[in-house]
C-alpha cells in the first residue's frame, strides 16, 4: 500500500513539475486567460434609488495580456440586471466597458451578480448592489402659505 501512495505522489510531482515547465515557457511567464482580464472595480453599489426607475453603472475592463481578449458572454444572474459589451477583440493593453442596467422595480436591497466569460470558459464575476424605496405614489400635498405669499407679492 505505502508503494503504491509512493509512486502516486511522484507521479502527481512530475506531472505539475511538467505542466509548470509548459506554462513558464523558454523563462518568460504567460499569462494564463485568468490573469489577462483585469476590471478596474469588482463591485458598484448603487446607494438608495427610487422604484421604477433604471440604473446603470459601466465597469471598465483591460486585456493585460499579450493576445487579444474576446468575451465569450456577459450573463446576469436575474432578468431584473442587463448587460451590454462589444463583441469586438479587446487588443492587447486596450481597454473595453460593460454597461449593466437594473430595473429597480421590487422595493428593498439588492444584490446581483453578472458572470464575464472570455477566452473559451474563463469567468469572472461583477456585483451591483443597493436599495430600492419606494416612491410616493402622489404629489406632495399643497402649502397654503404658497396661496398668501403670491396675494401679498
Amino acid at each position: 500500500m505505502k508503494k503504491i501512495a509512493i509512486v502516486t505522489g511522484l507521479f502527481f510531482t512530475i506531472l505539475s513539475s511538467h505542466a509548470q515547465q509548459l506554462t513558464a515557457g523558454k523563462g518568460v511567464a504567460v499569462p494564463r486567460p485568468a490573469d489577462m482580464l483585469q476590471l478596474k472595480e469588482n463591485s458598484h453599489n448603487f446607494g438608495k434609488i427610487p422604484q421604477g426607475r433604471p440604473a446603470v453603472y459601466i465597469f471598465e475592463i483591460v486585456n493585460t495580456g499579450n493576445t487579444p481578449l474576446r468575451l465569450d458572454n456577459v450573463q446576469a444572474s436575474c432578468g431584473c440586471t442587463t448587460p451590454e459589451w462589444s463583441r469586438d477583440a479587446i487588443e492587447a493593453g486596450g481597454t473595453a466597458k460593460i454597461k449593466v442596467g437594473y430595473n429597480a422595480y421590487a422595493e428593498g436591497p439588492f444584490t446581483k451578480t453578472v458572470t464575464i466569460v472570455y477566452n473559451t470558459n474563463t469567468t469572472k464575476t461583477i456585483t451591483i448592489s443597493g436599495e430600492v424605496y419606494k416612491t410616493p405614489v402622489t404629489s406632495a400635498p399643497e402649502n397654503p402659505s404658497v396661496q398668501l405669499l403670491k396675494q401679498i407679492n
